[in-house]
């Protein structure tokens, strides 16, 4: 029988950055996972910050050179790779010198919020699906980390939802503190909305009049894994109320093993499904 495959998906991963809760965890929940016997890729932004010598990454030519429109201009996509330290896993980072190519990460030296994070994010998100197509390595699990990423179960759940690479991938997503979306503007709806969507469609995004990218992240998961203990309200009454499978915060040494068994929990139901349609 074949591995079962976990596509991580993340805004920031401990070597590369170490900037929130988020590093640490992806870090080890991946190298958990594979442990375990289930294949794994790992998918982030190439920051300017990370260093490529000390990394060693490495451009994957084969995969590179996509474009990707973003506010109808094009964005060259690059590709590189890294093995994570102390682990046999492959860490693909996606690259574009106009979004990532700068010292910091997400706030300017004035720790003030980088005014074109929508786009950024729109980027990231659009090519995190691009290249996982051109993988050819159907995901049986995706599972999304931070509000970077909170455009991936959307996109999964209406633009790429009849193609065959994700046919059978199930989404798992985590919410973790965030501020960014209070600096993001009704412009995001617009750049988002990619193919045939339209800012309505995207009316899962908002909270009341404010934008939620976690809320619009977590509404189109089958299942929720809380990653913070410090959400915003919106998002924690959103997590009591939802009915997908789901995990409130746990600590370190019980989470690995919680997000492993549901990884397994989901994968058997996706099987089982598919046992009673033939």
């Amino acid at each position: 029988m074949s591995k079962s495959r976990v596509l991580f998906v993340t805004q920031e991963m401990n070597p590369y950055t170490v900037i929130t809760e988020v590093s640490d965890l992806i870090k080890k929940l991946p190298q958990y996972t594979h442990e375990k016997g289930m294949e794994v890729r790992i998918l982030m932004p190439k920051y300017g910050s990370i260093n490529e010598r000390r990394h060693r990454l490495h451009e994957v030519v084969r995969l590179s050179g996509m474009n990707i429109i973003v506010d109808d201009e094009d964005f060259p996509l690059i590709i590189k790779v890294a093995s994570l330290p102390g682990a046999r896993l492959q860490v693909y980072f996606l690259d574009n010198e106009e979004f990532f190519k700068r010292k910091y990460v997400f706030n300017d030296e004035d720790e003030k919020p980088f005014t074109d994070n929508e786009d950024r994010m729109v980027f990231f998100c659009k090519s995190v699906m691009e290249t996982v197509k051109k993988f050819g390595w159907p995901p049986d699990i995706i599972h999304c980390h931070g509000w970077l990423t909170s455009l991936v179960p959307f996109y999964l759940k209406t633009v790429y939802n009849d193609d065959p690479v994700f046919q059978k991938s199930k989404i798992v997503y985590s919410p973790y503190k965030n501020d960014y979306e209070k600096t993001f503007t009704n412009r995001f709806l617009e750049i988002a909305s990619i193919n045939t969507l339209t800012e309505k469609d995207l009316g899962d995004f908002k909270d009341g009049d404010n934008l939620s990218l976690d809320i619009g992240g977590m509404k189109h998961a089958d299942a929720l894994v809380l990653g913070s203990n410090n959400v915003s309200e919106g998002v924690s009454k959103y997590m009591e109320e939802a009915t997908v499978p789901k995990l409130e915060f746990l600590e370190e040494d019980e989470r690995l093993t919680a997000v492993y068994e549901l990884y397994k929990s989901l994968i058997d139901v996706e099987e089982e499904e598919e046992e009673v349609s033939n």
